[in-house]
């Protein structure tokens, strides 16, 4: 355990002004995790109020929902909530103050999941193109359909319609989910995106789905509401996005005026946030802690926005080490708040958490490599924490996973039959 950092070198507790006015009171952010805490006709429930009073109260400066979906008939897994109305509202609201009366900004983070949504699912999934999943993956999706040219106009204005409900809730701002192979990355995506008409071909035609995703969100919520994105560095697959193309998107979305990124990588075929991927990293990267770090130099030395990193920190010395680059602006925290929601309350001080995020194993070989339990094992302590208990930082990764299957069954199921009543 690293000594704490004294208060002149302590770069997390500083403020942060955004592009567009709105401050963050210092550099640590809880970045988006799998909750599935919503119900299984997808509303919000009363545990995320919870969950989120938790976080709010470390003392962290920003708070990223996890997926909220914008189309009920498009689920990334079971429990999503989704935002496409105002009929939640009143809840809405409650699970906004959960965090801003405590002087947390809170951005919800919208996506759509595209291809990338459990068999059995969704009536149908869609996607660029009807491009299947790699072979031992085909059993748990399904192939989809190729997104005609009115789904894809109904998409993006379903984007800005949930935005602008999310504004009238009292939330803080906005991220768009544009990593981790869902939908808007599956249009950057040479790999996913095979189209020959205006959204698909050369990078520049792949990203405009994206532009046109942000110009709508601007359009319904202002532009002094923080509109921010999650963006690959990479996707790490072959014949997949590209680092060049990463840099080009941002560049693009800098001119349009987005008011922070973050950085990420990956899909679930090629999960690179995983830590089993992430241990085979060179001796001079894990020294750095950060995962894309090198790819965040490569960001500030072409714009100059405020940039988010998630992903691999493990002490208030390596975050601190990482603002004091000046590659990044703020500290994205993940996992750690999984195991540890009062971590921020240490690392403000310049102390580091009493937990370490570690990577998780069922033993089962075929399901290691899917890095499914770097989603599947966290989402289980965040349900702890929202019905007011402890996370449990031991939790077998097999027993973690049978419980995973078997609730994930059985919210297929009911959500199916719920969808099948309306």
């Amino acid at each position: 355990m690293s000594q704490p950092a004294s208060f002149n070198t302590n770069s997390l507790a500083q403020q942060l002004r955004l592009p567009n006015g709105s401050l963050l009171r210092n550099r640590l952010a809880k970045a988006s995790m799998s909750e599935a805490l919503g119900t299984y006709d997808n509303r919000p429930t009363l545990g995320l109020v919870t969950l989120y009073q938790r976080w709010a109260a470390s003392g962290i400066g920003l708070i990223l929902t996890g997926n909220v979906m914008i189309d009920r008939r498009a689920l990334g897994e079971p429990g999503n909530v989704v935002i496409e109305d105002e009929a939640d509202l009143p809840i809405l609201q409650k699970w906004a103050r959960a965090a801003t009366d405590q002087g947390a900004a809170i951005w919800v983070q919208l996506n759509h999941p595209g291809k990338q949504s459990p068999k059995g699912l969704n009536k149908r999934n869609i996607a660029p193109s009807a491009v299947p999943f790699r072979e031992d993956m085909a059993a748990f999706f399904e192939t989809p359909q190729e997104a005609s040219g009115t789904e894809i106009q109904d998409i993006i204005e379903r984007f800005g319609r949930s935005a602008a409900i999310c504004k009238k809730a009292g939330f803080s701002g906005i991220e768009i989910h544009g990593a981790h192979g869902y939908l808007i990355n599956q249009f950057l995506s040479p790999h996913h995106n095979k189209r020959t008409d205006k959204w698909g071909g050369s990078p520049e035609n792949r990203r405009r789905f994206l532009l046109a995703v942000y110009a709508e969100i601007r359009r319904q919520v202002g532009d002094d509401f923080p509109v921010a994105i999650k963006l690959n560095s990479a996707d790490f697959q072959h014949g997949g996005f590209t680092e060049e193309e990463s840099l080009a998107a941002i560049q693009a979305l800098v001119d349009a005026g987005i008011d922070l990124i973050e950085i990420s990588g990956g899909t679930y075929e090629a999960p690179a946030m995983s830590g089993a991927l992430q241990e085979q990293k060179k001796a001079s990267s894990v020294a750095r802690e950060a995962y894309f770090l090198d790819f965040a130099e490569k960001v500030r030395a072409t714009v100059q926005v405020p940039l988010m990193l998630t992903g691999g920190f493990r002490s208030a010395a390596g975050m601190n080490a990482a603002l004091a680059s000046g590659a990044v602006d703020v500290i994205g925290l993940a996992r750690l708040m999984a195991i540890d929601p009062d971590a921020p309350t240490a690392l403000l001080q310049g102390k580091d958490s009493a937990q370490q995020v570690h990577t998780i194993k069922t033993g089962i070989k075929p399901i290691d490599r899917m890095g499914l339990m770097e989603i599947l094992w966290y989402s289980l302590q965040l349900k702890r924490i929202a019905k007011g208990r402890e996370p449990r930082a031991n939790e077998s990764g097999l027993l973690a996973f049978v419980k995973s299957l078997a609730m994930s069954s059985w919210g297929t199921y009911r959500t199916r039959r719920l969808r099948a009543r309306n």
